[in-house]
C-alpha cells in the first residue's frame, strides 16, 4: 500500500461510509511461554501419589579432610593424624593430602585418629594444615588375608509433592452465538488462554515453588504445594567470592566466565553427572552473552551485529543456554536434565472438564496436577547474589 499521507484519523474520511477494519488475528501481549518445561520435555512416566517418592544412593566416600591445628613433632613429619571421619578409612590405603606430592599409608585407625607411614615409597613429604582435602587413593590388601569389614552406603527416600492447578472458563450462550472478530468458538479460546497461563505457572513453580513447612500433603485447610529447583538445591549454592568459587569482574558479584566455570568444576568434583543446561533470567543472559565481546571479530562487508551465546562448552560439560523471565533475576541456574522430570499425576495431566449449566451459559474448569522429580540435588547447582 502506498503512503498516502493521511493521518490514521483522516483515512477512510473519503470513503461513503466508514467500516471497521479489525484484524481476525489476537495478538498476546502476556509473556506465555516455557522454556525450561520445553528444554526438559514430557516425562516419561507419571507420577502415581500426591506424595511422589524415589529413591537415591551414593557410593562410600574417598575423601576426607585434616581435623586438627597442632601436630607432634610437626606438620611434616606428624604420624600421628585427626581427621573428621575415621570411618571411612581402611587400614592398608594410599592417601595424598590435597597440593602435595606426598603419599601416606595407613598402618592403624583408633576412631577419628589415623597412625600413618609418612612419604611412602619414597614421595616427597610435605606440611599438613588443619582443614586439608585428603584423597583415599586406594586400598592395598595382604595377599590372602580375611574379608575386610563390610561397608555399604544407605539408600535414601526423597520426596515431593503434588501441586493442583486449576482455572475456571464461564461463556454465555449469546456470547457464543455472537460473531467475534478472531474467535470462531468462544468457549474454545478461553480454554486455550487458560491453559497458557496455567502453563506459564507451572514454569513457574517449577522453578520458585516452596511446599509448606507442616503437612505438606495437604489437608482441607492446607494447599498442596511442590519444592521448586530453587529451595531443593542445598548443596552447590555459591555466592562470587564465597565458598571457593572465583569472584566476579566489576564489584566483586557480575557473573563472568571464571565465576561460571569454577561453578561448575566444583558441581563435577560433587557429582558423577555433569550440568548440561544453564537457565538465567534476561538480565543474566546478557551477561553471558559478553563473553564473547573480547574475541569478536567482523569483516568489513558484514552488515549484522550478533551478541547471542547459546551453547556454553567448558571442560565440565557443554551447557545449553536457557533464558527464563521466571528465575530470579539475580540467580544462575545450573542444571543437570537428565535428573529433572515434571510429570504429571496418572490421568490428571491438564485437561478440561465440563460442568453442569446453571442457566444460559456453558461452564467447566481446566484442571492439571504435577510434580517436580529432581534427582540428586548435588548434581545441580546455583549461582546467587550476582549483581543486576
Amino acid at each position: 500500500m502506498p503512503f498516502t499521507g493521511k493521518a490514521t484519523f483522516s483515512a477512510g474520511a473519503d470513503l461513503p461510509e466508514l467500516v471497521e477494519d479489525v484484524s481476525d488475528v489476537i495478538g498476546l501481549v502476556s509473556p506465555f511461554e516455557t522454556p525450561l518445561l520445553d528444554a526438559l520435555g514430557d516425562a516419561k512416566r507419571p507420577a502415581t501419589g500426591t506424595v511422589h517418592e524415589w529413591l537415591e544412593d551414593t557410593l562410600l566416600p574417598n575423601t576426607d579432610s585434616v581435623n586438627q591445628t597442632v601436630f607432634s613433632p610437626n606438620a611434616t613429619d606428624a604420624t600421628a593424624i585427626t581427621v573428621v571421619n575415621g570411618s571411612r578409612f581402611r587400614i592398608g590405603d594410599q592417601v595424598r593430602p590435597d597440593t602435595l606430592r606426598e603419599v601416606m599409608l595407613v598402618t592403624a585407625i583408633a576412631g577419628n585418629v589415623l597412625t600413618l607411614v609418612r612419604r611412602y615409597g619414597n614421595t616427597t613429604g610435605g606440611a599438613l594444615a588443619n582443614l586439608m582435602k585428603l584423597y583415599i587413593i586406594g586400598n592395598a590388601a595382604i595377599e590372602g588375608d580375611d574379608r575386610p569389614a563390610v561397608r555399604f552406603t544407605d539408600r535414601s527416600r526423597k520426596r515431593n509433592y503434588t501441586q493442583i492447578f486449576t482455572a475456571g472458563v464461564e461463556v454465555s450462550g449469546s456470547m457464543l452465538a455472537a460473531r467475534a472478530h478472531g474467535v470462531s468458538d468462544e468457549l474454545d479460546y478461553q480454554k486455550q488462554e487458560r491453559m497458557r497461563e496455567m502453563l506459564r505457572d507451572l514454569e513457574n513453580v517449577v522453578i520458585n515453588g516452596v511446599a509448606p513447612t507442616a503437612t505438606q500433603q495437604g489437608s482441607a485447610s492446607v494447599r498442596r504445594t511442590m519444592n521448586g529447583i530453587v529451595p531443593l538445591i542445598a548443596t552447590n549454592q555459591f555466592v562470587p567470592g564465597v565458598g571457593g568459587v572465583p569472584p566476579g569482574g566489576g564489584g566483586g558479584s557480575a557473573l563472568n566466565e571464571p565465576l561460571l566455570n569454577g561453578a561448575l568444576r566444583l558441581i563435577w568434583e560433587q557429582s558423577a553427572g555433569r550440568v548440561d543446561t544453564i537457565v538465567v533470567n534476561g538480565v543474566q543472559k546478557r551477561r553471558i552473552n559478553e563473553f564473547l565481546v573480547s574475541s569478536r571479530l567482523y569483516e568489513a562487508e558484514d552488515t549484522a551485529f550478533q551478541s547471542r551465546v547459546a551453547a556454553y562448552e567448558s571442560d565440565f560439560g557443554v551447557c545449553r543456554v536457557i533464558m527464563s523471565r521466571w528465575v530470579p533475576a539475580d540467580h544462575a541456574l545450573l542444571l543437570d536434565s537428565s535428573r529433572l522430570s515434571v510429570m504429571p499425576l496418572a490421568g490428571r495431566s491438564f485437561q478440561y472438564k465440563a460442568l453442569a449449566a446453571t442457566g444460559d451459559a456453558q461452564s467447566g474448569m481446566l484442571v492439571g496436577e504435577y510434580t517436580l522429580e529432581m534427582k540428586n540435588e548435588n548434581a545441580h547447582g546455583l549461582i546467587r547474589g550476582l549483581s543486576l
